[in-house]
């Protein structure tokens, strides 16, 4: 009987202090304050420190920035988490490439070393998939510290896909755009700065 008593009380103590109710929290400021000048704080909500998952055609000024002819320039690292394709720790061979990247014609035929991963596609469909508004959240969503990615740097990863099959370029080959002005490619968990050659 007294074992029942105490876990009655312990039960109606946790559901008196409101134990995982989703109701927002009166806290007090101050000793003595009257309840009139109480702060209500709601719960944690989703901001701009997240990544936003909405697939969305390009904006003018991604557009602008991204078509175009891209060499890779140099390895910039590996995500946390790689296999035996990223050829770790030099990278696969793609330094010196090209990829052609236009509004009507879309071309990996230029990472010459590896057929896997060479497409070409007419009338592509590119399309942003995410934006992550800082270095923190692109880092807690992809797992890859991009080296002199600045904490306020927002960034766009591109998603390219053939319309008339709806077929998506697998992930081996995909692209990050850093504040429109810089360009990475991300092939098995692997990225490569690139510079525009040619608009």
């Amino acid at each position: 009987m007294k074992k029942e008593m105490g876990t009655l009380l312990l039960l109606s103590v946790i559901l008196l202090s409101g134990c995982g109710s989703n109701k927002p929290e009166t806290v007090s400021q101050g000793t003595g304050e009257s309840p009139s000048k109480q702060v209500t704080t709601q719960p944690e909500q989703n901001t701009a420190d997240d990544c936003t998952v909405d697939r969305t055609s390009l904006d003018s000024e991604t557009e602008k920035y991204f078509y175009g002819t891209w060499k890779v320039e140099k390895l910039l690292g590996f995500a946390n988490s790689y296999n035996d394709a990223s050829e770790y720790p030099t990278g696969q061979k793609f330094i010196g490439d090209e990829i052609i990247i236009k509004k009507d014609f879309f071309s990996s035929k230029g990472l010459k070393k590896y057929k896997k991963y060479q497409y070409e596609l007419k009338n592509p469909l590119y399309e942003i998939t995410e934006t992550c508004y800082n270095s923190d959240s692109f880092y807690r969503s992809y797992k890859i510290d991009i080296p002199d990615l600045k904490i306020n740097d927002v960034v766009k990863v591109i998603d390219i896909s053939d319309p008339s099959t709806k077929l998506r370029i697998p992930v081996s080959v995909g692209f990050f755009v850093v504040n429109n002005n810089r360009l990475i490619l991300s092939s098995e968990a692997t990225i490569f700065e690139l510079r525009k050659i040619t608009d």
